[in-house]
């Protein structure tokens, strides 16, 4: 008997169910977190996707969140699961593979047959290695995502009609992959010329001369047994165009013959159940590798004994950022020195922030980890904390210095402000907006003039924001900037430190305190021996 609950048409390790998956194929909650946002946090390094964009993965939805934490924590939880995806994978690839082929091939009927079988032993392959891996952890799996998946794979390979599906379809296949040789009859004219011919045998052994050919027509043979009457050329070799039609034409009519015979009966079948479940499988494929990257991303960062922490999703409207022992996950993964974290949090008493503080004191680490932890949470993925509660953002927005190459045109102010004019012809209350040296390019008193009248903006938009800076000015008029925001209704600003300890040593803590006006260019100096007195002694 057929197993039931079978279709698995529109299932999906993504989304709960049909609604929120059509939701997000209309692009109805997908927050605008662009690949170049991505590629600056560094996470298109990590997930390194070859069939989709990491960008078409993120939602607003708390409930697809959920579902996907589920799964993660399965796979986190099962390490058989990330082996079991890694393994179906190549299978997978060999399918599309496959129907690219056969689609070249210009609809040959044989190379038809014969994707159509391979295409069998490759699904029959993908049932086999999910159940093998799902069996094992069938018991210990809580998310909805994989106890559907295992499951109904489960179901489908214990069933007593697919394994006499498989038995026949092995049988069939055999029997196709047997075939050595054919033999083709040819009628002769009153000339001696070829009239007809047809297709006598199909052979499972390679053919083989004989002594009757060598005795009836007087020929000399060579000894070897596999010699025949007139060796075929291959194919592209000293053939004209006629020769490798007539020997492509005689093949094809002669295997042709055992597909149709093999085949005819099982069409439908083939069509109806075998084809369509390969289907479910390669559309799954994206998803598949994208929950095998992110598990092996979060399973680094456990093995590097770093904290990862499941998120308590706020709603939107709260506009929160609260997060215990944030740290930055990409760099966490680079370095082999002690992982510094530190506490984050926007709320209702202040949602923006100037980040002030020595070069190389964690500031752009720190804003960083504060887009990474967003977004992490918003592809369904546990986030880089102890703890956190966090609000589903519309848009990730970040403005960080540029290259030399992109302000070719504009020069290096114009372009800085150019993308902040399109930042804000996009942003929103439930927005993200991250800054890091911006206005580096001109001078203090130019750099601090244009960064409050920016942040006063964004104070108006009420948004969460952070902005690191070298700009000490701009945090010494913070009163001056919230006296005119407030005014207008925004948002309060407010200030954040990186810690320096002794002798310039930096602590990589971020405080929240007052920015103490020092410009920190002595000890950057004196670390690259650039002091007056350390350039002197190179002369004496």
């Amino acid at each position: 008997m057929r197993p039931q609950n079978m279709d698995l048409t529109n299932f999906s390790l993504l989304y709960p169910d049909v609604e929120t998956q059509r939701a997000h194929l209309s692009e109805t909650g997908i927050p605008d977190i662009s690949m170049y946002v991505l590629d600056e946090f560094g996470l298109l390094e990590v997930f390194d996707l070859k069939n989709t964009r990491l960008s078409d993965y993120f939602t607003s939805d708390p409930a697809v969140m959920r579902y996907r934490m589920d799964a993660f924590d399965d796979m986190l939880k099962n390490p058989l699961i990330a082996r079991t995806l890694n393994r179906l994978v190549p299978i997978l690839s060999d399918i599309f593979e496959l129907r690219r082929l056969e689609e070249d091939s210009g609809g040959e009927e044989a190379i038809s047959y014969l994707s159509s079988l391979t295409e069998i032993e490759l699904y029959i392959s993908s049932v086999e290695t999910l159940h093998s891996g799902f069996a094992q952890v069938r018991k210990n799996l809580r998310s909805r995502a994989f106890t559907t998946l295992a499951d109904r794979i489960i179901e489908l390979a214990e069933s007593d009609y697919y394994m006499e599906l498989n038995e026949k379809l092995s049988a069939l296949t055999a029997r196709v992959r047997d075939i050595k040789s054919v033999t083709i009859g040819v009628n002769l004219d009153a000339q001696l010329r070829p009239a007809e011919a047809g297709v006598l045998s199909i052979n499972p052994e390679p053919f083989r001369s004989g002594d009757v050919l060598e005795k009836i027509l007087r020929l000399n043979f060579k000894d070897d047994e596999y010699t025949c009457i007139a060796n075929i050329v291959p194919f592209g070799k000293k053939q004209t165009e006629n020769q490798k039609m007539a020997l492509k034409l005689a093949f094809n009519s002669a295997i042709n013959e055992v597909y149709k015979s093999s085949l005819r009966s099982w069409k439908k079948i083939v069509h109806e159940y075998v084809l369509s479940n390969t289907d479910f499988l390669l559309n799954l494929m994206p998803e598949i590798e994208f929950f095998v990257k992110g598990a092996a991303f979060m399973q680094r960062l456990l093995e590097r004994d770093c904290s990862l922490c499941r998120p308590e999703i706020a709603p939107a409207g709260e506009r929160v950022f609260v997060a215990k022992g944030l740290y930055n996950p990409c760099v966490a993964l680079k370095i082999e020195d002690e992982i510094v974290s530190n506490d984050a949090e926007f709320d209702d008493t202040s949602r923006i922030f100037i980040l002030t503080g020595p070069n190389r004191g964690g500031k752009s680490v720190h804003t960083c980890a504060v887009g990474l932890a967003q977004a992490m949470m918003q592809l369904g993925m546990f986030v880089p904390a102890e703890s956190a509660r966090i609000s589903p953002a519309d848009a990730v927005f970040t403005h960080f210095t540029t290259g030399a190459d992109d302000t070719i045109d504009k020069g290096r102010l114009g372009e800085e402000c150019s993308r902040l004019r399109d930042i804000f012809d996009k942003v929103t209350p439930l927005s993200l907006v991250l800054l890091d040296e911006s206005f580096s390019s001109t001078g203090a008193y130019e750099a601090a003039y244009i960064a409050a009248e920016v942040l006063a903006a964004f104070s108006r938009v009420q948004c969460r924001c952070l902005f690191s800076t070298h700009l000490h000015e701009l945090a010494a008029r913070i009163d001056e900037i919230n006296a005119r925001a407030r005014a207008d209704g925004g948002s309060f600003i407010d200030t954040l430190v990186a810690g320096i300890e002794g002798e310039g040593r930096r602590s990589f803590k971020i405080y929240r305190a007052k920015p103490d006006g020092k410009s920190y260019a002595r000890d950057i100096a004196e670390k690259y021996g650039l002091t007056y007195e350390e350039i002197i002694k190179r002369f004496v």
